[in-house]
């Protein structure tokens, strides 16, 4: 298993009129580039696929937040800002790692992603492509 690297700082939608991005509202200190997840309250926290509940993840942070303080939440899109050596079409997970996007499952088997290959002739650059699942309950 191995993360993705991220530069919180550089975390941000590529194609933001295609994405999907929703506000809410954090429960904890939340970093850029964080997967979360919805609390039974409707907050943000932090996503974590080893720790019951927390597993249920909705989308990567695009801002950080402290505790209260609004987030913005991509559900769906590509995203840059993660150093990715992966192969193209790598299947992403979220990780056993709080928070962190990972190559391989982590406890609970969530996939969140894949890697993408952008346009740019000669360097096809590759980029985390997310899009999470609402309307499934992981258990």
């Amino acid at each position: 298993m191995t993360a993705l690297a991220l530069t919180a700082a550089r975390i941000s939608p590529i194609f933001p009129r295609h994405a999907e991005i929703y506000p809410m509202i954090a429960v904890e200190t939340i970093t850029a580039g964080q997967v979360v997840y919805q609390t039974s309250a409707g907050k943000a926290g932090v996503a974590d696929a080893n720790v019951g509940g927390k597993q249920q993840a909705r989308g990567i942070a695009l801002s950080g937040a402290s505790a209260g303080g609004a987030v913005d939440v991509l559900k769906a899109g590509h995203v840059e800002g993660f150093t990715i050596t992966h192969a193209y079409d790598a299947q992403l997970f979220l990780s056993d790692t709080a928070g962190s996007v990972d190559d391989a499952a982590g406890t609970m088997t969530v996939p969140i992603g894949r890697v993408i290959a952008m346009s740019d002739v000669g360097t096809l650059t590759k980029v985390a492509y997310f899009e999470f699942e609402w309307n499934v309950q992981r258990s």
